[in-house]
């Protein structure tokens, strides 16, 4: 970068472009034009140094925000998407000169293989679609985002200290976030129902931003302990660090987060005692189990709930009461979602009707029984299940494929722990499994894994745990790692 500053072309280069940006902004008015000097200054630090363009990048994902434009019919995420679509043009160029960049042990992994059948799949929902070209846009966003999340960080970690990098340009952003949020909602004195205008525009909604902090937090418990021997002053910090994010899971009142992270726990100490590969069967047979229960002869009809008092609470815990009561708006309006998606299924069960394309269909697929005071739906959200998203947007093939891939990270985790002999790479390994077992629990509820910063909290832990089980492999050889 300091090379790149004393570059005499470069400084006249910027210079100019810095003149002429503000001639424009004084002209036209539009605060976008300012960007101009930074996208500059990136591309060409992406020129020269790729591998420090993408810690950049990974910087601005927790602090990116959403900018609505066209009459709120368009949007896009500042600053990080448009970086993305730059690293997926850079990865175009070097894949199409060089097809075998990418090394044999990646292809062979099977993470890998089950992420690109998704991929491949994905390309035949849309083919199928019946909405075509918000199909295109979900495929081409969710190509920049395994390009930059699952693809890219095979070149960027290489050694502990590139772990811990991305650990800490991860965590200081995301911490920042918080820290403003609670600040925010501190002068809405921490309401129920003012959460969602607490999000100051960092995030799109609560359920969002409690995702990310809650996938980001097993992260935080791992690092604990490798501080060991570093001083009372740095576990402090840390312990503080801590107790931030507690409070920010807590204020953003998502009973996702909570079970997610209680879900984590569970999943780290079923790791440890080598029982993590039961726990995932377990759970899908409990569900399967509650539809034998629930479809045959409508039992579910009689769950349906009284719309009359059916609402949305102002308090948190009259919120958890009104949920085992199943009088809480949200939960019976998931069933209302849940009970039309699996209808929309039986029609076309194998590509599904496309991705995004749930909103358009699934109305006169639901129960008019089960309708809440949200059912007219004008935020266009969707199934609020990442399993029924699966199988009612791309058909039974993409649900199993996401059903097959939650169990096999967690046995790859798990036999990674018992494997590695250096302490740091077993931590990173139970970390992964935590990450993702709240990620899990937060889509069972919702669908955010297309989302920008969501799908780098799952994708990125993916990317490293195929890198780990090479460096497993290479510590079993006898090589050296770092």
């Amino acid at each position: 970068m300091i090379q790149l500053i004393k570059n005499t072309w470069f400084n006249v280069a910027a210079f100019s472009l810095l003149f002429i940006t503000v001639i424009l902004f004084a002209y036209t008015g539009n605060y976008f034009i300012l960007a101009a000097p930074f996208v500059f200054l990136f591309l060409a630090t992406m020129g020269l140094n790729w591998k420090l363009a993408y810690w950049i990048f990974l910087f601005t994902i927790p602090a990116s925000i959403q900018i609505n434009f066209a009459n709120d019919t368009m949007a896009i995420t500042l600053p990080d998407e448009p970086l993305m679509w730059f690293f997926l043009l850079l990865f175009t160029l070097v894949f199409a000169r060089n097809p075998n960049s990418l090394p044999k042990w990646w292809w062979k992994d099977p993470l890998v293989f089950v992420v690109v059948l998704q991929f491949l799949w994905l390309i035949v929902a849309v083919i199928f679609s019946k909405v075509l070209f918000f199909s295109l846009k979900l495929l081409l966003a969710k190509t920049w985002l395994l390009v930059c999340f699952f693809i890219l960080p095979i070149w960027i970690f290489k050694e502990k200290k590139d772990f811990i990098k991305g650990f800490y340009l991860l965590l200081i952003p995301t911490l920042i976030t918080i820290i403003v949020i609670l600040i925010h909602h501190a002068f809405l004195h921490f309401s129920f129902d003012k959460v969602q205008k607490s999000m100051s525009g960092l995030y799109y909604n609560h359920v969002d931003y409690s995702t990310v902090i809650s996938m980001f937090f097993p992260l935080l418990l791992i690092a604990y302990p490798l501080l060991k021997g570093k001083g009372i002053i740095v576990r402090g910090i840390l312990v503080a660090i801590i107790c931030i994010f507690i409070a920010g899971i807590t204020f953003a009142y998502a009973r996702a987060a909570v079970i997610g992270v209680i879900f984590a726990i569970m999943i780290g100490l079923a790791l440890r005692l080598k029982l993590v590969n039961i726990v995932m069967p377990a759970f899908y047979g409990i569900i399967i189990m509650m539809m034998l229960y629930m479809v045959p002869n409508n039992k579910f009809l009689d769950f349906r709930p009284d719309y009359n008092n059916t609402y949305m609470h102002k308090n948190f815990t009259d919120h958890m009461i009104a949920t085992f009561r199943g009088k809480d708006m949200s939960s019976m309006e998931r069933l209302y979602r849940w009970i039309a998606a699996i209808r929309m299924s039986r029609d076309r069960p194998i590509t599904g009707y496309g991705p995004h394309a749930f909103y358009y269909y699934y109305k006169p697929y639901a129960i008019s029984s089960f309708q809440t005071y949200v059912s007219r739906n004008p935020e266009h959200s969707t199934t609020h299940n990442y399993f029924l998203y699966m199988l009612v947007e791309q058909g039974w093939p993409a649900m199993i494929l996401y059903a097959i891939l939650i169990p096999l990270i967690f046995a790859k985790c798990q036999k990674l722990y018992f494997k590695f002999k250096d302490k740091f790479y077993k931590l990173c390994s139970i970390g992964i499994a935590m990450v993702i077992a709240v990620g899990f629990i937060n889509n069972f509820f919702s669908e955010l894994i297309e989302t920008h910063k969501v799908a780098a909290l799952f994708y990125i832990p993916l990317a490293l745990l195929v890198i780990l089980d090479q460096k497993s492999k290479e510590e079993s050889a006898g090589v050296a790692i770092n």
